[in-house]
């Protein structure tokens, strides 16, 4: 099995990175649980100043909307309540909240500390047919910046680790922010780096356009931020409504 170590100093840089890592080193495999093929490697990107312009990778799949949404369910738990009423199995929210102020406690505690971890995988994911994805983060307070780690076991490369990165990131900023410490390293660590059959034309066009040199990243303040902030009405209608059912 392949594996991958990329940094770059934005995020779109780090990610690109890691696509085209993951495109020119990878096996392909069966992936029998879902009935697929895929091309995977293990991958540790690192984004070296994760608050770096530009900060919005033109690969990724979704609009504005869709990423607030997506911040907004992991830092504040907007769709919790899909859990409690059985629909779903769980939310990174729902296993993160309860052990956010510990971290941040620990950290103030000890600046030094190796404790600040957050642990996302439960006894629950043992018996579960979609078991969390992300499996840990630990903060780290170096140099007197808080850097984050992340372990997934399993990420789909070309649909979700922006995603993923992106809201974990902000998330590093709210407890930076919280300590009142600038916000250090962000490194993605995902054991199944991967992407599924049904994405490789998809994965290729990626790859040609990385190798192109084109114009890949859009600017987060003053472009994406705006549009993220002009979508949290609807979000929070979209949220009413669901609640309503």
């Amino acid at each position: 099995m392949f594996e991958l170590a990329v940094i770059g100093r934005t995020l779109p840089e780090a990610y690109h990175s890691a696509l085209l890592a993951l495109h020119e080193h990878h096996d392909e495999m069966p992936c029998p649980d879902y009935n697929t093929r895929q091309k995977e490697s293990s991958v540790t990107f690192t984004v070296a100043e994760p608050l770096a312009e530009p900060m919005i990778s033109k690969l990724f799949i979704g609009d504005p909307k869709s990423l607030e949404q997506y911040r907004q369910e992991m830092l504040d738990g907007i769709l919790d309540f899909e859990v409690d009423r059985g629909n779903w199995e769980y939310t990174y929210h729902r296993r993160m909240e309860k052990q956010i102020p510990w971290v941040m406690d620990e950290l103030r505690r000890n600046p030094d500390s190796r404790r600040a971890v957050i642990v996302i995988r439960d006894e629950s994911d043992l018996e579960s047919a979609s078991p969390a994805c992300l499996q840990l983060i630990q903060y780290l307070v170096r140099g007197g910046a808080l850097h984050c780690k992340a372990i997934f076991r399993s990420n789909d490369a070309a649909k979700a680790a922006f995603m993923n990165a992106f809201a974990l990131i902000m998330l590093q900023k709210r407890i930076a922010d919280a300590l009142g410490v600038p916000v250090g390293t962000y490194t993605h660590r995902a054991n199944s780096f991967h992407v599924y059959e049904r994405d490789y034309e998809m994965f290729d066009a990626y790859a040609r356009r990385i190798r192109a040199g084109d114009d890949l990243a859009y600017y987060y303040d003053g472009d994406w931020a705006e549009l993220m902030e002009e979508a949290k009405p609807e979000i929070a209608r979209m949220v009413e409504k669901l609640r309503e059912r």
